[in-house]
């Protein structure tokens, strides 16, 4: 129990933190009374396949052409695919019972289709005015009261660009309602009937949409602000013969006060059925701004979990920050007066202080000779290492991932990346890494020397960054092939990435969804990587290597220093795996909503969490490798450039491994294909997120090993 106003205190930080401000992804539209809204209608998802298909994959009643609309790179790679329908809507104008078409007599082959969708539960996606449709469920929280929130379409549709959804029903501690809505609505629903052993198959074949609008009393203009769907399945009967111009029906018609209920017979889906598809449609006044229409899908009702999440990470944070207080202090002076602060600064500066003063008083010899620790190992430390322009390679790609991400969360935090834009995420991001890959390339050459659519640009963009940071650490590991070098940091992660994803997209194929990329994007996509990113990588990376290699704090000695044996505890893999704990426990609540996100189709916008939780992330992944390394180098082993990059990466395994426990105790996929993408799609997110936390120790630790190299004086 709180009191009254730390709850609410508590609420402000949480809306401040997670409610950044949004700038929506489309301009408003008026619409005078009378005015024609077109509906359209989009893919059809499942949680249970992850494969989308078409809405006119199912025999729905179709116009006479189908107009596919305009798609960003996202909504193509997200298998969105956006097309026109024959429902007729006019604002503010309700219509009852409109019959949209009939099915004379289903075929085998269409019951079949009908039956292979509702039971894999999939849902038809509509869009209105750019609002998905949802449905409306009730819910009740833990003291019972009545909670409505909206689920997304039985199958998805999409009127004036307004995805149709369903609702849901909730109410605030002072008792208000608040909707929140879950996409779509699902395309029909099995069951047994009384009596009968066998399941039956039924067809929502009915739908109510209620359209929330908001008017200008001074204009008389309104604009959409919500779409909600109710879906029925009823058997239609009808006054024979049946008149395609104007049919009169008897389970729905208004003229004699007969409305379409749950109550009614349901529609079977079986070979040689009838089926009548008929729709109401309600328009509903409301206060709702056109700014704030999108705030019921974004509505965020567990925030108590992710604050718990974040004060358990800052926790594991501070515990660290103290191991690397401690080891700081005992071997650097200078850096503790911005680092640390307060009593424990003042303790670690004084055992850091007395440590440097003794071994920089050494006189003698065989002072020096009874000295042991990371000081001995002084003339090695900067020794470069085995494949070290693999590790350039692996560094580059690192910070090229480092890059997509900050500037992709930059831009999420500001509201550039609202759920209205559908696919900019991922678009951006693929550009910025494709960017980032000259900076990658840069940082690469130094080292070795010396020893969606947002998704998808920020991706592109950080080749610049990639080939940059690359060349730096080869050239600093004093290699010389920085061309061979660059070109591996070009194609490794992209290569990767894009091999599973065309065999995937082969799998995809066979299936016939829509999720399979077509070919014009997959050459859009090449055109990416090898025309635009390949070339940003060279030109960070011909920059980086014309740049000096960063002199050595301490001289590296001719003949290599022979390492002693090493207890158990400090074994490479038992070290590896002990350091990649942190950084995952330090993630894996927010990682629960982001699976629960992109898995079960839910729209993720904590963006204000996410960014709070990425630098916690970047913390940790510093601060475990230093310790780790400090405790390495002082048993005398200075082969700790690949160790620092495996003792935060190997949270990678971590993540997996959570992916897996997530798929057998949240998802209902049962079927191969959908566990091979499933799996397949994880590991590969794995495999960016090792870069990732890969980097970060490296990083930390190269600015670890210099600073407290640089402070001891060496004859």
């Amino acid at each position: 129990m709180c009191s009254s106003n730390f709850c609410q205190v508590r609420r402000d930080a949480s809306a401040q933190v997670a409610q950044s401000f949004y700038l929506p992804g489309v301009a408003p539209q008026d619409f005078k009374k009378g005015d024609a809204i077109y509906l359209k209608v989009n893919k059809l998802s499942s949680i249970r396949t992850q494969l989308p298909y078409q809405y006119y994959s199912l025999p729905y009643c179709r116009p006479e052409k189908i107009v596919p609309f305009a798609e960003n790179l996202g909504e193509v790679l997200r298998g969105d695919r956006i097309e026109n329908s024959l429902y007729q809507i006019h604002m503010r104008v309700d219509e009852q019972c409109k019959v949209l078409c009939r099915i004379e007599s289903l075929s085998e082959a269409q019951a079949d289709a009908f039956i292979a969708k509702v039971d894999d539960d999939y849902k038809v996606n509509m869009i209105l005015d750019n609002l998905p449709v949802a449905m409306v469920k009730i819910l009740k929280d833990e003291s019972g009261r009545q909670l409505k929130a909206y689920e997304r379409g039985f199958m998805t549709l999409i009127l004036d660009n307004l995805p149709v959804a369903m609702v849901k029903i909730l109410k605030d501690e002072s008792g208000r309602q608040l909707k929140a809505y879950e996409r779509g609505f699902y395309v029909g629903f099995k069951a047994t009937i009384e009596g009968q052993k066998d399941i039956k198959f039924f067809l929502h074949n009915h739908l109510r949409f209620n359209i929330l609008y908001n008017r200008d009393a001074a204009t008389d203009l309104s604009r959409i602000v919500g779409f909600e769907v109710e879906a029925f399945s009823v058997n239609h009967q009808y006054e024979k013969p049946w008149d395609p111009k104007a049919p009169v029906l008897k389970t729905c018609n208004p003229n004699r006060m007969v409305a379409v209920s749950h109550t009614q017979p349901p529609q079977p889906v079986e070979t040689g059925a009838e089926v009548i598809f008929t729709y109401d449609v309600k328009f509903t006044q409301s206060e709702i701004r056109w700014a704030s229409r999108w705030d019921t899908y974004l509505q965020m009702t567990d925030d108590q979990i992710h604050w718990f999440s974040i004060v358990n990470s800052v926790m594991i944070v501070l515990f660290l920050s103290g191991m690397v207080a401690m080891i700081m202090v005992r071997t650097l002076y200078r850096l503790l007066s911005w680092i640390l602060s307060g009593m424990v600064a003042m303790i670690m500066v004084r055992t850091l202080y007395r440590d440097i003063a003794k071994y920089n008083a050494l006189e003698a010899q065989e002072e020096a000779a009874e000295e042991t620790g990371w000081k001995l190992v002084h003339g090695d430390v900067f020794r470069p290492p085995e494949n070290a322009s693999l590790l350039s390679t692996y560094v580059g790609v690192g910070v090229q991932i480092f890059g997509m991400l900050l500037v992709t969360t930059f831009f999420a935090l500001l509201g550039f990346l609202s759920p209205s834009n559908r696919g900019g995420l991922m678009t951006a991001m693929v550009l910025m890494f494709v960017c980032m890959g000259v900076v990658a390339g840069y940082r690469g050459v130094a080292g070795s020397v010396g020893g969606g659519c947002a998704c998808v640009l920020m991706f592109v963009c950080m080749g610049v960054v990639a080939g940059y940071s690359a060349a730096r650490l080869y050239k600093t590991f004093r290699g010389d092939q920085w061309k061979k070098m660059t070109m591996r940091t070009a194609l490794l992660f992209p290569g990767t990435v894009f091999g599973v994803f065309f065999v995937l997209d082969l799998v995809i194929w066979g299936q016939k969804s829509s999720g399979a990329v077509p070919f014009g994007t997959l050459v859009a996509l090449c055109f990416l990587w090898f025309g635009v990113s390949v070339p940003l990588v060279f030109v960070g990376s011909y920059y980086g290597f014309k740049q000096p290699a960063a002199e050595d704090p301490v001289r590296t000695n001719k003949i290599p220093r022979q390492i002693p044996e090493q207890p158990w505890y400090m074994h490479p893999v038992f070290s590896c795996l002990v350091g990649g704990v942190l950084p995952f426990g330090a993630v894996f609540i927010e990682l629960f909503f982001i699976l629960t996100s992109v898995w079960l189709h839910q729209f993720y916008y904590l963006f204000g969490f996410l960014a709070l939780v990425f630098v916690i992330l970047c913390l940790t992944c510093a601060e475990i490798t230093i310790v780790l390394c400090y405790f390495q180098l002082c048993s005398e082993d200075y082969n700790w450039w690949w160790r620092s990059y495996f003792t935060s990466g190997s949270s990678a395994l971590y993540l997996f491994a959570y992916s897996a426990f997530y798929f057998y105790s949240k998802l209902d996929i049962t079927k191969f294909i959908p566990m091979l993408l499933y799996f397949t799609y994880m590991a590969t997110i794995s495999y960016g997120f090792f870069c990732l936390t890969g980097t970060i120790g490296f990083y930390a630790c190269y600015w670890f090993t210099r600073k407290i190299y640089g402070a001891i004086k060496i004859d």
